[in-house]
Formats: C-alpha cells, sequence, structure tokens
C-alpha cells in the first residue's frame, strides 16, 4: 500500500511556501492533488489548457516537443523540489510542450485557484511566485547562451558541474545522471553519439570515471580548464 504525501509538510519545505502559516498551507494542500506516474506516463500533452502547475514529489520529468519531422527535443528536466507549469497557468494559454515521467514519480498539482487566492492575500507570496518565474527564466536564458556560445564539451562540463552547492578542489564528487543519454544530449542540444564521445574523452583525460549513470568527477579544475 502506497503512503500518502503529507501534504502540507511538503509543501512547508518548498521555496514558494516555507514561509506560511499553518492555515495557509492547509488551504493550499485541499486545491493540491497527487498524481501516480509509471515510467513513461505523459502528464500532459502539447495544446492542453493549464488550471495549475506541478511540484515533483520524488522521480523525474521531462518537458519536451516533437519537430514536424519527428525528432525529440528535450525543454528541461524536473526532479524532487522543482516546480513547473507557472508560467503557462498565468498566461491562459496552451501547453507549448508535452510532459512525460521518465521514472516511476509522484507529483503534486496545485490549482491555479489556489494560487491565485495566494496571490490576492498575500503580496509575499506574489513576490515568491514571481521570484520563482524569475529564477526559472534566468536559467533558460543561461541554457540559450550555451548552447549558443559555447562548445559541445563545454556543454557537458557545466552540465556536470551545475548545482553541486560545494565544490572542493582535490575531492572526488559523484553524482547521477538523471537520465539516459539521449535525452540528456537533446537537453544540451547535441547528439547522443556526440554526448558519449565527449564523456570517453573526458575518462580519456582522467578527468572522470563513468560507470553506467554514475559518473566521478576526479579533477575540478581539470574539467573546467578542458578544451577540445
Amino acid at each position: 500500500m502506497t503512503t500518502p504525501v503529507k501534504i502540507p509538510a511538503f509543501l512547508a519545505r518548498l521555496p514558494l511556501f516555507c514561509e506560511m502559516s499553518p492555515e495557509e498551507l492547509d488551504h493550499v494542500a485541499r486545491g493540491t492533488r497527487e498524481l501516480r506516474l509509471a515510467r513513461g506516463d505523459v502528464l500532459f500533452q502539447r495544446g492542453d489548457p493549464s488550471n495549475g502547475f506541478f511540484v515533483v514529489v520524488h522521480g523525474k520529468v521531462k518537458l519536451a516537443l516533437t519537430s514536424p519531422q519527428g525528432i525529440e527535443k528535450v525543454v528541461e528536466l524536473f526532479g524532487p523540489g522543482q516546480s513547473f507549469g507557472e508560467a503557462v497557468m498565468f498566461m491562459d494559454k496552451p501547453y507549448p510542450v508535452y510532459a512525460q515521467a521518465l521514472t516511476d514519480t509522484l507529483a503534486l498539482h496545485i490549482s491555479k485557484n489556489v494560487v491565485v487566492g495566494g496571490i490576492d492575500s498575500d503580496p509575499a507570496f506574489c513576490r515568491k511566485m514571481l521570484a520563482g518565474l524569475s529564477i526559472r527564466l534566468h536559467r533558460l536564458i543561461q541554457n540559450v547562451e550555451s548552447i549558443s556560445l559555447r562548445s559541445s564539451a563545454q556543454r557537458v562540463i557545466d552540465y556536470l558541474l551545475r548545482d553541486l552547492e560545494e565544490i572542493k578542489e582535490g575531492q572526488d564528487l559523484h553524482i547521477n545522471l538523471p537520465a539516459n543519454k539521449n535525452v540528456i544530449a537533446s537537453n544540451l542540444n547535441i547528439t547522443p553519439k556526440t554526448f558519449s564521445r565527449i564523456l570517453h574523452n573526458l575518462s580519456e583525460a582522467g578527468l572522470i570515471t563513468v560507470e553506467g549513470k554514475a559518473v566521478c568527477i576526479r579533477d575540478i579544475a581539470g574539467l573546467r580548464a578542458y578544451d577540445e
């Protein structure tokens, strides 16, 4: 039997909701529902209407779109504690991408009515929502800059080092790739073959070791200075 999520307690750990009172969290929780997805399940399709946004409790979700030629482009990947869909919700427009679970995933759907009510009654909630959207926009601009101005190897290295809160020189860092190489390569706008080649070259240079999805970063300074 699956244990239900204690939604108010989970929301209280998220930056958007962490300063809310227990009563406010209970109000948000009443407008929140659990979505349990198996690997490969589609959360929403491109063109579907939006009536709220999503937060990942555990698992992985990709946002992607498919070209007329059938080629998939992964726009963004989301893991535990990350939210998506806020901007489309405010724009009253259909989703421009589709969302699919990459692993067995538990997500929360927070209704638009709850969000609008929170904004109307609490300016601090509005500021946090704007801050969250600004962070997302900044990340997208960084992604565009990376794709436009950096080499394929530099993109892969940036991907391996991002989201590491504290990096100490001389210390091995162990990370797990959050998705298969095809998905990550699409997100970095390179081919899976190029992604594998770069990982192989970095391994040959003694900068990393790779075993499946497990990557050990052995030389941070060397990795940052690396250029093909």
